[in-house]
């Protein structure tokens, strides 16, 4: 994809402005409209960037992709919800609202290598290490992360990728049908199914990869991440598995979910495994 122009500091708001405090603002990916359209005007594409104090940053960045089918974003709790447990980590989080494809992937895949190549762009003035930043989605958010990981090069292509009950597969009676109907529209050809299935484009590449969700999903089928993490291991990248025995889909940052306590425990233990 061609890399257009991407405001740095025009149309930044401010919500906090102490030199060594969090750090809250809006950006826009655009500063001229981007090369694809899904005829939807009023669906810009942003980031709600997150940064932690200065005293405590730890170098690494998070962009998380909230869910929604592919039809909408759960923005809420699965992304603004995790800022705060970000920015206590010394990590910066950068949660993106990317716009809908309406059948067309090349759009939610150009917002998502934007906000990667803004936060490069935007890493020393952000105390970001460039060679740290990862890509967190759920369920289809998920779907759009793990493309990144498997697909994107360059300053596009993330160093490590956070998956939550995540959509993987394209092919019908695998993945969630309805999230590839608004991915590829309602007749997807063969070839794209298997293009944008990221298991069958995990590489030796492909960065390493934290996985959680419930066995007992039944909105996204468990076998999704775990045939995702079988592909990882078969190419010798690093990942996590952990599957919780209950939880369903969705539960994103919810204190409610049963086993919320460990999976934190566990996400953490990994965040500082590298």
């Amino acid at each position: 994809m061609k890399l257009h122009k991407i405001i740095l500091l025009v149309g930044i708001t401010l919500l906090t402005t102490t030199a060594n405090a969090q750090q809250t603002f809006d950006v826009n990916l655009y500063n001229m409209l981007p090369e694809h359209s899904n005829g939807d005007l009023s669906d810009t594409a942003k980031v709600k960037v997150f940064l932690p104090d200065e005293s405590d940053a730890t170098g690494r960045a998070v962009i998380i992709c909230p869910g929604g089918g592919y039809s909408m974003l759960s923005i809420k709790h699965e992304g603004y919800d995790w800022a705060e447990f970000f920015q206590d980590m010394g990590i910066a989080a950068i949660v993106l609202k990317y716009r809908m494809p309406h059948g067309n992937p090349d759009i939610p895949i150009e917002d998502a290598e934007q906000a990667m190549k803004l936060v490069r762009i935007n890493a020393t003035g952000w105390k970001i290490n460039r060679n740290d930043i990862g890509i967190m989605g759920f369920s289809s958010g998920g779907h759009l992360a793990a493309t990144l990981a498997t697909q994107s090069r360059g300053d596009a292509k993330p160093d490590f990728q956070i998956l939550f009950y995540p959509v993987i597969s394209m092919t019908e009676g695998f993945g969630h049908d309805g999230t590839m109907i608004n991915f590829l529209g309602n007749n997807p050809s063969k070839r794209d199914q298997k293009k944008y299935s990221a298991d069958l484009n995990v590489s030796r590449v492909t960065p390493r990869a934290f996985i959680a969700l419930s066995d007992d999903d039944d909105t996204v089928p468990p076998s999704n991440g775990v045939n995702y993490y079988m592909e990882l291991y078969r190419n010798g990248v690093h990942a996590s598995l952990h599957v919780y025995p209950s939880g369903g889909h969705g539960w994103g940052s919810k204190i409610g979910f049963r086993f919320h306590q460990e999976m934190m425990m566990d996400f953490k233990a990994w965040l500082k495994s590298f």
